[in-house]
């Protein structure tokens, strides 16, 4: 028998894809650029009776830095323009070294910053560092709109706080005030996912903000252990942080490592983030 054909919903504009979202809510799933939704229904993992492809929606494509310094990233922004932005480079350069390391500019050029947050997908190299500077994504119904922090947007493994009737539409950065730094631990080919990803930001004599990605299933922040650094940061310190992340995590562990392994490389690369931002 021949799989039944998938419905197709375009909407050319945002409220059209809402409208569509509040209709026909989880019965048609999202796509934007369709780089991990296209594993799963290739895998037999998921069978959608609809697509609604966001593609074609122009009010999501869009960086733009507002009158306050946030970026602003459309859900349909690719990973390569964000890579390549020259505002974002010069502003925001811990951001797009992130976007730039995921696997191949192929992908890059089709994956979207929508679609990772949306996807929730662990082993994801954007999620850490968009947490650690403190992003949002913006999700909007025909109800309204909300703003939540990314470390608050996904819940568990493909798993996140979106409501059936919500678009995930842009992710606002704020203003480029703070030192960052993006670490990508790989254990395996240059092309693959982080084994460990550090995302470490720090405003000049501010708060502290260590993410790790890749080890768990949401991105580990402990603002108690990063207080640790009040008093100043310094190799000392920066190793006690990086020894205190190690025994908090739980890691997993999958084919790019043991959760002893993890647990490891998370002290280490811990370690070195924080060492970047203190020299």
């Amino acid at each position: 028998m021949k799989p039944a054909a998938v419905e197709w919903l375009a909407p050319s504009s945002l409220p059209e894809a809402l409208s569509l979202r509040a209709e026909r809510g989880e019965e048609a799933t999202v796509i934007a650029g369709g780089t991990f939704l296209g594993i799963l229904v290739n895998q037999g993992f998921l069978d959608p009776a609809a697509m609604l492809a966001l593609v074609g929606v122009p009010e999501l494509r869009g960086i733009d830095v507002s009158e306050d310094g946030a970026l602003r990233l459309g859900a349909t922004v690719t990973h390569r323009a964000v890579e390549r932005d020259a505002r974002i480079r010069d502003g925001w350069p811990a951001l797009a070294r992130a976007f730039g390391l995921v696997a191949s500019p192929r992908l890059r050029n089709q994956a979207t910053v929508g679609g990772v947050l949306a996807d929730a997908d662990y082993a994801s190299d954007p999620p850490a560092m968009l947490a650690a500077l403190g992003a949002r994504a913006v999700l909007r119904s025909t109800r309204g709109e909300r703003s939540v922090p990314i470390g608050e947007l996904i819940l568990g493994y493909y798993e996140t706080c979106i409501e059936p009737d919500e678009l995930l539409v842009e992710v606002r950065v704020p203003s480029a005030l703070q030192r960052a730094t993006y670490r990508k631990h790989r254990s395996r080919s240059s092309e693959d996912r982080p084994c460990v990803a550090v995302a470490a930001a720090q405003a000049t004599g501010g708060e502290l903000r260590v993410v790790v990605g890749a080890v768990a299933e949401t991105p580990q922040h402990f603002p108690d252990v990063c207080a640790l650094a009040d008093g100043g940061l310094d190799t000392d310190v920066a190793t006690e942080i990086g020894r205190r992340y190690a025994e908090r995590i739980e890691p997993i562990g999958d084919a790019r490592g043991s959760g002893e392994y993890r647990r490891r490389v998370t002290a280490v690369e811990v370690r070195r983030a924080l060492e970047e931002l203190a020299a």
